[in-house]
């Protein structure tokens, strides 16, 4: 005969209990273990396994512990939760706590029926969490079926991990490296896009023709831009070729009006207001041609744009955001030794002559000419190793057909543009060899050779003192270098300098992406267990974008400096972001007072962004064409002030016309920028409403403080070796080497094997953003995950023994805090819920826990408020209670359990109608989602705890201060 189990019941089989899930048939159940994650979730047939309906142990009377006991068992309970009933169903499943800010973005997306939403918030304050948060959520309502993610091949990895260990969302990477793997397993005919529902992939590998239409047919339904502004121009008809790729495949990839979109960028504007308006149109058609002094206009698009400043979230509802207060700026100067200027002077000479004379050929060769001037030029700034390679290289702009193929080849090799789709491949050191006089170059960069070392190359030696001044303060430095053959040779020069206490490494494009991080996690290794020891990182700009470093590094050096100002705001963004233990972050820039070059571009672009980025608090591109003017106005005169004395003046006229263009540019951008801050701060969500989601959360999955107490008690109780911080707040460590194995074990994955077997203490932190091998004191990190798991299983398994069972299921406890019987219950309640989705009903069955306390007889009872029911948590014994009479207290409270059962029935269901509210309010706007909601109370609940408060006999020390303060009445 077959038995029918409906969804949310609970069947016995394999040893343990499980709920039965809505995807059950009648000779399949699929089962998710009682209180485990969906990562649980097994199919069992019937058929062949035996099943039988069941019933949650009731508690014993003899399972007797104390308050703290009581609180552990509610705490592991809460902190499980990996299946809430909440409006938020991905929220108790992911390994990171979102900031309260970061659920504005969420509220938004929420909000509307199919999701399109720029997320434009400053460097730093967590667009990937932000966006990440969005579509795991869509993917566990099931709105979305699959995900894609568009980013630079340098970050597809760091999205992959993110995606992986903070959300369980796991995706493929497709790039050109992984894609012949990858087709090697598809059935004939099938795509790769359909065999894997989420996949991280490259921008520059699937705009091409050969699979960008093959992704365009089986793209998901989700997907999200990563540096978005790099996919538009102001004219994407006249763009470069590899634009208007990337700006067709979006194009159409938004023309599937079902498709959710998420656009992610710190630089949605890049000084372009065109562009911008095309990044709008791929939202909605009608933004791009919005006029944004219209109310209306600004109004519908703040619908889909949240822009935001660390002022206006580094105190937002009731938490605090901890940023570096600021940076700390240091322009720090050298000068050139005789034979470096002498070479210079030689090289700068050269280049002119190169440029005149090809100024008389024809523009092609005119063009070549220029690119292989300011190749050489910037390459002997940068170092006499770059310098050396540049002369020895053909430039790369010398094969070009025209004059405009040699700029498109000579430009993103010579200039910093903020437009770059990414930087792979930019930090190699350029060509200066056009093909005429290679001996005159094979000469100068046979002298380039004999300048290497502080001893010749002064700017070496300024690094070296800079250096050891931020290691002397207990800084980690970050240096940032223009190309591959610089970073080389200061790492190389610096290793014997800065002292056996001091670990250098060098990160350059020279290298994969996950070499870069292994190399940057080998660094931070060498120097964890020395406190004495320092780390420096010599890198190139290929560690400018995405990659986060603020764990490991607090100061940066630009040894090369950048000829886009955004470049720079790159870089420190690294270090200068959440998560940054420093207060203030320092930031110095060497430059040269004598070579020609860096003084103009530093004071006419650098110090004019830093200005503009102290007043308006962010930092503001312009357009890469109004800087490459000021650059190149400056090479031209350096180049021709020896040969043609009479029109410097005219040349220096130039130099001042562009820097007046680039300030009015600069200037009508910051007051479109401040405007645009203000209006979309986000202004759509008012804060009451997040304050609102943010107590309902925390009401349901625990605090930060039960957290953090919750941590400290069991992992004590359990034998580990607890060092620093308080019971209330700080950072602590844990040694667990001689905790129960089964505890070790959990802890294990994640935080490796060294502090499982050698004693080798677990850094505990009080802020979320953590580096490996740390865990941080949040519901959702999977060490805090791991010990609540282990708690709550304990508790439940009556054969492990004492030592290892820190909560209990049932207590006695006497207190001067209330003067009457008062029963404290730890109910969990099941729920079935219904939702509505695009692609149908969802069946889901989720889980919620509640206090519940009663005062008096459970046949008489008087029922306290949820805060009285939760304050007996924090109460002590005031006297000790006989074994054998707190055991037979309990025996009694359990045998009247059976009379509570239709009021814990009403409290079911109206918790069932308060999460229905809550499921409604998150969705108001989106009315096709809202019919047919159902959230429904699966009966019987299950009892886990049963605490008994009664009266303490003896006098209190201050009588006139004896009151019910905890729920009991006099």
């Amino acid at each position: 005969m077959t038995i029918t189990y409906t969804p949310g019941s609970l069947v016995s089989t394999r040893g343990r209990e499980w709920v039965v899930l809505p995807d059950t048939t009648d000779d399949m159940l699929v089962l998710r273990p009682l209180g485990g994650s969906d990562d649980d979730i097994a199919a069992v047939f019937p058929a062949f396994e035996h099943v039988e309906a069941a019933q949650f142990v009731r508690p014993e009377p003899d399972d007797i512990g104390d308050a703290r006991a009581a609180g552990l068992l509610r705490a592991a309970l809460r902190i499980g939760f990996r299946s809430g009933a909440g409006p938020f169903r991905s929220l108790a499943g992911i390994a990171v706590e979102p900031r309260a800010y970061q659920l504005v973005p969420l509220l938004m997306a929420l909000r509307q029926d199919v999701v399109r939403l720029l997320i434009a918030d400053d460097v730093g304050i967590g667009k990937t969490v932000e966006a990440a948060l969005i579509a795991s959520e869509l993917l566990a309502q099931g709105e979305a079926s699959g995900l894609a993610v568009l980013c630079s091949p340098a970050l597809a990895e760091q999205w992959q991990d993110e995606l992986r260990t903070k959300f369980g969302i796991d995706a493929e990477l497709v790039l050109s490296s992984t894609v012949p793997r990858l087709e090697r397993g598809l059935n004939l005919g099938q795509s790769l896009f359909d065999r894997y529902p989420n996949v991280i992939v490259s921008l520059d590998f699937i705009k091409s023709a050969r699979h960008r239409e093959d992704f365009l047919r089986h793209c998901p339904d989700l997907v999200i831009v990563d540096e978005a502004h790099t996919c538009v121009a102001a004219d994407p008809t006249t763009a470069g070729k590899q634009s208007q790729l990337r700006y067709e495949l979006l194009r159409r990839l938004a023309e599937d009006t079902d498709r959710h979109l998420l656009l992610v960028t710190a630089t949605p504007h890049s000084g372009k207001v065109d562009a911008f308006h095309n990044l709008l149109g791929l939202l909605k058609p009608e933004l791009a041609h919005s006029d944004m002094n219209r109310e209306a206009s600004r109004v519908e698009l703040a619908k889909h744009f949240v822009q935001r400043r660390r002022a206006d979230i580094r105190r937002f509802l009731d938490q605090d955001t901890e940023f570096p207060s600021d940076r700390f700026f240091k322009d720090e100067t050298y000068r050139l030794t005789p034979a470096y200027r002498a070479l210079l002077d030689d090289a700068i000479a050269y280049a002119g002559e190169r440029v005149t004379d090809a100024n008389g050929v024809g523009k092609r060769e005119a063009r070549i000419a220029w690119w292989s001037a300011i190749a050489l030029l910037r390459s002997l700034v940068s170092s006499p190793r770059a310098a050396a390679q540049t002369l020895r290289t053909r430039s790369a702009s010398a094969v070009a057909a025209t004059a405009e193929e040699a700029d498109e080849l000579g430009r993103p090799l010579t200039h910093d543009l903020a437009d770059d789709e990414n930087l792979e491949g930019l930090d190699a050191a350029p060509g200066a060899d056009a093909g005429a006089a290679q001996h005159r170059l094979a000469e100068l960069a046979d002298r380039a050779d004999q300048l290497e070392g502080a001893e010749h190359d002064k700017k070496l030696a300024a690094l070296i003192k800079h250096l050891k001044a931020l290691l002397a303060d207990g800084y980690n430095p970050i240096v940032f270098c223009r190309y591959i053959p610089t970073a080389e040779y200061v790492a190389d020069h610096l290793g014997g300098a800065l002292g056996r206490k001091t670990v250098v490494r060098a990160v350059t494009g020279s290298i994969s992406p996950q070499q870069r991080i292994a190399r940057i996690e080998e660094l931070a290794d060498a120097t964890s267990e020395d406190p004495a020891a320092r780390r420096v990182l010599v890198a190139t700009d290929c560690l400018s974008e995405g990659v986060n470093l603020q764990h490991h590094f607090d100061a940066v050096v630009h040894y090369d400096l950048a000829w886009n100002p955004t470049r720079h705001d790159q870089r420190e963004g690294r270090v200068d972001r959440f998560g940054q233990q420093r207060d203030e972050v320092r930031v110095i820039t060497l430059y040269g007072s004598d070579n020609g070059i860096d003084g103009k571009v530093l004071e006419v672009l650098i110090k004019k962004h830093r200005q503009i980025r102290k007043d308006l608090g962010i930092s503001v591109s312009v357009p890469d064409e109004t800087a490459s003017g000021v650059t190149d106005a400056i090479i031209e005169w350096l180049l021709m002030r020896d040969q043609q004395l009479e029109q410097l003046p005219l040349f220096e006229a130039t130099i001042d016309r562009h820097a007046e263009a680039l300030e009015a540019d600069w200037k009508s951008t910051v007051e479109r920028e401040r405007a645009s801050r203000s209006r979309f701060a986000q202004q759509a969500i008012h804060p009451e409403e997040v304050a609102r989601e943010v107590s309902s959360i925390r009401a349901a999955l625990g605090a930060t403080g039960e957290v953090r107490t919750f941590v400290r008690d069991s992992l004590r109780a359990l034998g580990a070796d607890l060092r620093g911080g308080t019971p209330t707040d700080g950072d602590f460590t844990a040694a667990v080497d001689g905790t129960p194995a089964g505890l070790r074990d959990a802890f294990a994955p994640y935080v490796g094997g060294l502090a499982i077997t050698s004693g080798r203490p677990i850094p505990f932190r009080t802020t979320p953003a953590i580096a490996r091998g740390e865990a941080a004191l949040v519901r959702t990190d999977p060490v805090v995950g791991a010990l609540a798991g282990y708690v709550l299983n304990a508790a439940l398994d009556r054969q492990l023994p004492e030592p290892h069972r820190p909560a209990r299921r049932c207590g006695v406890i006497r207190t001067h805090a209330v003067t009457t019987r008062t029963t404290l219950l730890l109910v969990r309640y099941r729920f079935h819920l219904t939702l509505p989705s695009r692609s149908g009903d969802k069946q889901l069955v989720a889980e919620d826990a509640r206090l519940l306390a009663l005062q008096g007889s459970p046949a008489d009872a008087t029922w306290l408020t949820p805060d009285q029911a939760t304050a007996l948590l924090d109460l002590t014994a005031d006297e000790n209670t006989a074994p054998a009479f707190a055991e037979s207290t309990i025996e009694r409270v359990l045998d009247g359990l059976p009379d509570l059962v239709e009021e814990l029935e009403r409290q079911g269901d109206a918790l069932a109608a308060e999460l229905r509210d809550s499921h409604l309010r998150v969705r108001e706007q989106t009315q096709e989602l809202r019919r047919g909601l159902k959230v429904i109370a699966q009966k019987p609940a299950d009892i886990l705890g049963v605490y008994v408060y009664l009266p303490a006999t003896t006098t209190p020390a201050n009588a006139t201060t004896t009151t019910a303060a905890a729920g009991g009445a006099r």
